[in-house]
């Protein structure tokens, strides 16, 4: 029966694989400019950070309104280390998400024995400070509200075909370490504590230390999403870090469906898109996400 499913399965995994292949070509094609390119590889860094979210909320059940902070310190971590100390991007995009994840856990120490409710303003609460610490600037190194310039990748260069590929392949890599860890015994341990923490810790799970490992995991590939963020725009400011951010990377997991790969792929391109096509009501963006969240709620 299993064997069954994986061949129902299979068309449809070589029919994305090939879609995702080809569309981008297409699209250069018909469009005849690298703008849509560009939106495409913001969808595949998205996709990343989302990944990230979902492994903390939609298979551990851990709530997080400030998980843009994590995308935020790694971009910034990236990007200071490449202008201060002018390190190669091999080193400084793994510390990116390196420091991504030390603040995860951080966090999740005190935070893994919040509920529900109190636990989203805890990380609430974390990235306002990430924010204001990045706005103040103490000593300046941050460059305040102004937001810091990088270079980007040289072996890409403008070219966002190139760029689309080289995050596509970061994608795949995630998204087969996602399904590895979830089939897991971390993965099943990260279920039974979505589902009932009592009985997880009747059948002998360490529910702490199995949602500070959510909490690292997902604040790792959120700020390795972040890092390269930094490096196709070649610029990041303290804004990033806000709540609407936050929110956005919440709207698409749930417009999409949680603990779902096929799901944040459709929801991060869904609403990517749809934010895109409303640009001219920026303004009203606040709003627009609230709506869509009380719609998939």
């Amino acid at each position: 029966m299993e064997s069954i499913k994986k061949q129902n399965k299979l068309p449809t995994i070589v029919g994305l694989a090939i879609l995702l292949c080809v569309m981008p070509f297409l699209v250069k094609i018909v469009v005849g400019n690298q703008y849509p390119l560009l939106i495409m590889c913001i969808i595949l860094i998205y996709i990343m950070a989302v990944t990230g979210l979902d492994i903390l909320f939609g298979y551990s059940g851990q709530i997080s309104l400030g998980h843009a902070a994590f995308f935020t310190v790694g971009a910034y971590t990236t990007g200071l280390l490449n202008i201060y100390f002018g390190l190669p991007l091999y080193l400084t995009i793994p510390a990116g998400a390196i420091l991504s994840a030390l603040l995860g856990a951080l966090l999740a120490y005190p935070a893994s024995k919040l509920k529900f409710h109190f636990l989203s303003l805890a990380t609430v609460a974390f990235g306002e400070i990430t924010y204001y610490f990045l706005y103040t600037s103490p000593g300046g190194f941050t460059r305040d509200y102004k937001g810091i310039n990088v270079v980007g990748i040289s072996f890409l260069g403008e070219d966002y075909l190139r760029w689309y590929f080289f995050l596509l392949a970061f994608v795949v890599l995630i998204l087969i370490g996602k399904i590895s860890l979830i089939n897991s015994r971390v993965g099943r341990a990260f279920l039974a504590i979505r589902e009932n923490t009592h009985a997880a810790d009747g059948m002998g799970i360490n529910v702490r230390k199995h949602k500070i490992i959510a909490f690292t995991v997902s604040a790792f590939l959120t700020g390795l999403a972040g890092a390269l963020y930094v490096h196709l725009i070649k610029y990041i400011s303290p804004e990033t870090s806000m709540q609407k951010q936050s929110v956005l990377f919440l709207t698409m997991l749930l417009f999409g469906g949680t603990a779902s790969i096929l799901g944040t792929i459709l929801g991060v391109a869904s609403i990517e898109v749809l934010m895109e096509c409303i640009r001219p009501l920026q303004e009203y963006q606040m709003l627009l996400y609230g709506i869509l969240l009380l719609v998939v709620i």
